[in-house]
């Protein structure tokens, strides 16, 4: 291959760490930062996945108009207008969180910003291609590949800990709640707080000690007769959960219900559930001991001013669960005076004294996301008026050819049919197989792991706070991730891709056992969560390296730019698959979905093993 003249002598380093980390962050914020703002914002698990799942969308088929970018304008005219409309989309987001249609809204822009930053993939892999030599590629391929790394992670990373310290910062004081589970006590013991009129604007429990006992009564006589204590305490949760949404601290959840009030599933999920699910009390249902906890705001909030109040335990045993209805408060001058129940049980299957410790926060979260993305706009308007003088001007990078609309219409039809025959078929389909499987553990990690992290104890996850978690992938996480994309890297250089595809994927395989003992263990300890992080973002990493190498080996020949872009189609599709993870991890819970996670790595190891790759691809050349 020629060396490709450029007209600007403007060295690689000033524009190509900008341009790819330009390019990852508008990536991150749909696809990660949207988990983590959903979820604190109060939406599902399973519909975090449905819906971001989705925002993937663009990323697949974004094939479909890669070809007229290289008819149309220049590639650095797209570059430009597209970082100009993600920048745009980033202010509009950031108004439209505090809307009461929020949810509406921010999925669009999020689509269409989308689109926008699809198109920037293309315009800007192709600029690389053109804006340099075929030795400057070899030698910058690294280097891109990690400034888009380190957007990836500095998004989850750092902007999650400017939303962490914005909530911890803009709310009450935290509310603290300790309980004790004691086998030898027979009754419940609470200690009140006395007037809480007299106390500074928080949010005051009826007791901040309370004692519970295991055992709990068969019966227990009512004005009108006695009943079974079990059938006593549903009524009872009903009443207070009833209470709670007359008050307007939450809404009743709309979910399709049976004749009997309980959850209405398909076939297929109770199949899941019966077979996969994590194991359920089975026969007559267990008498639980139950604790019912009184929260009231001290002071009226001034008019206009609300506060979304979280409940969650932070620490402790498991063998204490918050009533999963009542951990989402919504709180305003309306019903402040108003009294939110808080139910707990206990197991009483505990055989040792224990503890668990619930907070209860209320800092402004919309209020912390809006700031988040108003920040992310302006980085992008600082970066495409600093890409405008930046950028060099290649004189390939040219729109001057004129084409007919018939020979645009036959270069299109070209660009995907060589696409489907540049090998034989077998290696074709090979090949799709491996863009479309290489990631489907991560794809489904991706959706999961952040809810994981952020879930209270009792729902299965490790209670970090926002900040916590941005700091565990801001820090350790970027620095595993820098490092394993480095070293494979130059393993890859000095091997070649083909020798170094198999351990590369058992790379990416392997370390998501972290997560499998994060889940088992439930370890809350910060060295331990950082270690499993660095350990998991390092084998992705290294592992990921080899992915990025295929696409580029399919995608040589006279259509590189539009073929390129077909295959991160595929390998963007391959991460829609991850929609359904929500919704299974639902079902079975986090164990066996980090479990179901490991299965599903035979798929990345058997498309590795099926592919076929030019021995010498590369390798160093003399």
């Amino acid at each position: 291959m020629s060396e490709k003249p450029t007209s600007s002598k403007r060295s690689p380093w000033a524009w190509i760490p900008t341009l790819y980390f330009a390019q990852g962050l508008p990536y991150v914020a749909v696809m990660t930062i949207t988990v983590i703002m959903y979820k604190r914002l109060g939406m599902s698990n399973t519909d975090i996945a449905l819906y971001t799942g989705w925002l993937g969308l663009p990323w697949v088929i974004k094939p479909f108009w890669s070809p007229f970018i290289d008819i149309f304008k220049t590639k650095r005219w797209w570059i430009l207008t597209m970082q100009w409309l993600v920048a745009i989309a980033l202010a509009a987001i950031a108004f439209t969180i505090p809307t009461s249609w929020w949810v509406q809204l921010t999925l669009a822009i999020f689509m269409l910003m989308g689109f926008a930053s699809a198109t920037h993939d293309i315009a800007a892999d192709g600029f690389y291609m053109l804006a340099l030599t075929e030795h400057e590629q070899s030698l910058f391929v690294g280097i891109r590949s990690t400034f888009y790394r380190i957007a990836t992670v500095a998004g989850q990373g750092l902007l999650v800990i400017l939303a962490g310290l914005i909530e911890m910062n803009s709310g009450l004081e935290p509310m603290e709640l300790n309980i004790t589970v004691d086998p030898a006590t027979t009754t419940n013991v609470m200690q009140t707080n006395g007037d809480r009129h007299n106390q500074a604007l928080a949010f005051v429990p009826s007791a901040n000690d309370i004692t519970l006992s295991t055992k709990a009564p068969a019966t227990i006589n009512t004005d009108s007769a006695t009943i079974d204590y079990a059938e006593y305490i549903s009524a009872r949760r009903a009443y207070i959960d009833s209470l709670n949404i007359s008050n307007g601290f939450y809404a009743r959840e709309q979910v399709a219900t049976s004749a009997t009030g309980a959850k209405d599933t398909t076939a297929l999920e109770r199949f899941i559930i019966k077979h996969f699910g994590e194991t359920k009390t089975e026969g007559k249902a267990i008498n639980r001991n139950t604790a019912i906890v009184e929260i009231k705001l001290s002071q009226k909030p001034e008019d206009g001013k609300s506060y979304v109040f979280i409940v969650s335990q932070s620490k402790g045993t498991t063998d204490v669960q918050l009533d999963a209805a009542m951990q989402r408060f919504e709180v305003n001058s309306g019903n402040w005076d108003k009294p939110m129940y808080l139910l707990f049980t206990v197991d009483p299957k505990v055989k040792e004294k224990a503890q668990a410790t619930f907070i209860g926060t209320s800092g402004n979260i919309p209020m912390a996301w809006m700031i988040v993305f108003a920040t992310l706009s302006i980085f992008f308007f600082i970066i495409v008026i600093y890409h405008t003088y930046a950028l060099p001007k290649p004189t390939t990078d040219s729109s001057d050819t004129v084409m007919t609309p018939k020979a645009i219409i036959k270069d299109f039809i070209n660009t995907f049919k060589t696409f489907f025959t540049k090998f034989p078929l077998w290696q074709t389909i090979a090949a799709i197989a491996f863009m479309l499987l290489y990631r489907f553990p991560e794809a489904q990690l991706t959706k999961i792991i952040m809810p994981f992290l952020i879930d209270p104890i009792d729902k299965g996850g490790l209670a970090l706070s926002t900040g916590e978690v941005g700091l565990v992938y801001g820090t350790v996480g970027i620095i595993g991730l820098t490092l394993g994309g480095i070293i494979g890297g130059i393993v890859a250089a000095k091997g070649g891709l083909k020798r170094w595809l198999l351990p590369m994927a058992w790379s990416m395989s392997l370390t998501c056992l972290t997560f499998v003992y994060l889940a088992f263990t439930q370890d809350q300890s910060l060295l331990t969560i950082n270690i499993c992080v660095f350990i998991e973002q390092f084998g992705y990493g290294f592992g990921f390296t080899a992915y990025m190498l295929y696409l580029i080996y399919y995608s040589e020949g006279k259509y590189k730019t539009a073929h390129y872009a077909i295959c991160t189609g595929f390998m963007a599709l391959s991460m829609m698959m991850g929609m359904m993870a929500g919704w299974l991890q639902d079902m079975i819970g986090y164990k066996r979905f980090f479990v179901w996670t490991i299965i599903c790595c035979i798929f990345t190891i058997g498309a590795a093993t099926i592919v076929k790759v030019d021995p010498n691809f590369g390798r160093k050349k003399d």
